[in-house]
């Protein structure tokens, strides 16, 4: 009979034996595992070979550090791959040289190929030279030296180069390009071609991401026939679209546009804003506002924030101000182009010999016409014309004909300034010929006061009242009564010591010298007439019309 203790013994045997069996299968599972993580590619901070077909050391040779590879050679560091023709690399300072095919690929964004470079693990600088093309996503970049910082990200480059993105095309002296940013900076003869655009300057921000460059120092934006200049400017390629700052200038053709700040864009809305100047060269006239927008494609334009027109095509330069000015082109790029232009309200105008004052006024290039609203006032040397619509109607930039329509007055100040020649009318219509007045012509309800003077010392010698129904005056280039026509007219002549103080002026009689503007700077000074002075609206009546009525049949009268 076996013993209890030799059981016990022999259980103890078994569980001994297990446990030694466990252990050493445990051993063998990690002994098969390890081939597998030594299979991994090394991480760290170490630059590590990982193929090259032949390895070498030259002892006594120009560098005895170094480890001599050929052939299909390949380097690891932190994730990027360097792959050459051959190499020396130096272990003890973790960096290489690299030479022939230099291919360095940093995930799958960033890829270099260069003749020759060399790659410091430490300062994770890669210096390629020599035929060097940098690809980042879609951007290229081609230079013959570059340095690119792993550790900042970023690639410089000094010796000439030209980043390409998309149809945007940068090339300069030096630059520098940010792979996180996708932000370039470019320095020294630098131009950026984008299709048919040209962009010119000495500094450069370029952002790849928003595709917009920033300009700094001189620049110049060639677009077409569109040229601008600027200090301090942001271009965007693919909208076209330019902000420009620090007194930039726009030129296109014969015009010109010049701001504090200006917004262009491309067969669009361009804004100008702080002491706007807008000058056409070919008409010879500018503007000026302080908020300016125009747009190319329709001809639109607006102007506000104290806006004067000059006009210096003629002899006498004009001026012209109001509080808001817009124009509109109609028929733009065909050869039956015309425009309006729009001056509301408070408009005031100089000129040397014309001065004038109403509430608002439109130019039509179409007819050449220059139409006055609401209490008009034009003043012509020593006359004064008002009506309810002054219609003035040009001929290459000088005066062909005035038309006044409703209350028409006219009123000529004598030498003595105490008496006057007056006409009034429903309707006047003056004619001139080379810019001087040649003949007037008043149509209806007429009634003048003229004043005669000696011909020797140019005394007063009577007055002469008359009522009519048409009268033309003629006057001699002088600006000398030659005759007067009148039809059925009645009149009387009162020599001048006899003249009724009450017939010396006619009942709408009015002189407005003090609302008068007294030179160039006096258009931005608003002196308008007072309500008792101001034209009633006499409404027109309309012709009667002739309608037939229906009686309670439904038939017409006299059926």
């Amino acid at each position: 009979m076996i013993s209890k203790n030799f059981l016990n013994n022999n259980n103890r045997h078994r569980i001994k034996l297990l446990l030694i069996l466990c252990l050493f299968g445990f051993c063998l599972v990690q002994a098969m595992q390890s081939p597998k993580k030594r299979a991994h590619r090394p991480h760290g901070d170490r630059v590590y070979l990982l193929h090259a077909d032949e390895l070498k050391y030259d002892m006594f040779g120009n560098n005895p550090d170094a480890q001599i590879v050929k052939g299909k050679v390949s380097f690891l560091h932190q994730g990027a791959h360097l792959t050459c023709d051959s190499a020396y690399f130096y272990q003890n300072t973790n960096s290489v040289k690299a030479f022939g095919h230099v291919h360095f690929r940093q995930g799958d964004t960033l890829s270099l190929v260069c003749d020759r470079a060399e790659y410091d693990g430490l300062m994770q600088m890669m210096r390629a030279r020599k035929n060097v093309v940098l690809h980042h996503r879609r951007q290229v970049l081609r230079t013959d030296s570059l340095d690119y910082d792993r550790l900042y990200e970023m690639a410089n480059f000094f010796e000439g180069g030209t980043l390409i993105d998309g149809k945007d095309r940068l090339v300069s002296d030096w630059g520098e390009y940010h792979t996180k940013t996708r932000e370039a900076k470019f320095v020294f003869n630098v131009k950026l071609r984008s299709g048919k655009d040209l962009v010119t300057t000495d500094t450069l921000y370029y952002d790849v991401r928003k595709s917009t460059a920033h300009m700094v120092g001189p620049s110049r934006i060639v677009s077409g026939s569109s040229v601008v200049k600027t200090a301090d400017g942001y271009y965007n390629t693919k909208t076209d679209r330019a902000r420009l700052y620090g007194r930039s200038t726009l030129v296109d053709k014969d015009k010109t546009i010049t701001g504090d700040s200006l917004y262009y864009v491309k067969d669009g809305n361009s804004q100008g804003f702080g002491n706007v100047i807008y000058n056409d060269k070919r008409n010879r006239n500018t503007l000026h506002c302080n908020y300016l927008r125009y747009n190319e494609k329709t001809g639109y334009g607006f102007a506000t924030r104290n806006p004067v027109a000059i006009d210096y095509s003629q002899k006498d330069t004009l001026w012209v101000h109001s509080d808001t000015m817009k124009i509109y082109t109609f028929h733009i790029n065909t050869d039956s182009v015309y425009r309006k232009v729009h001056a509301y309200s408070k408009v005031r105008a100089y000129r040397q010999d014309v001065q004038a004052v109403c509430d608002s006024m439109v130019f039509n290039s179409q007819d050449s016409c220059m139409t006055m609203y609401k209490d008009p006032i034009v003043w012509n040397l020593n006359r004064q014309l008002l009506g309810e619509v002054i219609k003035v109607y040009m001929n290459d930039s000088t005066v062909r004909m005035a038309h006044v329509i409703g209350q028409a007055l006219s009123v000529d100040e004598m030498p003595d300034s105490v008496h006057f020649n007056q006409v009034t009318s429903k309707e006047m219509k003056a004619y001139f010929e080379k810019g001087q007045a040649r003949m007037g012509e008043s149509i209806g309800n007429v009634q003048t006061i003229y004043f005669l003077t000696n011909d020797k010392d140019s005394s007063l010698v009577g007055m002469n009242y008359m009522e009519t129904d048409t009268m033309r005056m003629y006057l001699s280039p002088e600006r000398q009564l030659q005759k007067i026509w009148a039809n059925k007219s009645v009149g009387t002549f009162y020599p001048i010591t006899q003249v009724p103080p009450a017939k010396l002026k006619l009942p709408n009689f009015a002189w407005f010298d003090d609302i008068r503007p007294k030179d160039k700077n006096d258009i931005f000074v608003w002196r308008g007439k007072r309500k008792d002075q101001q034209l009633k609206v006499i409404k027109r009546h309309a012709a009667p019309l002739q309608m037939l009525s229906e009686n309670k049949g439904g038939t017409a009268p006299g059926d």
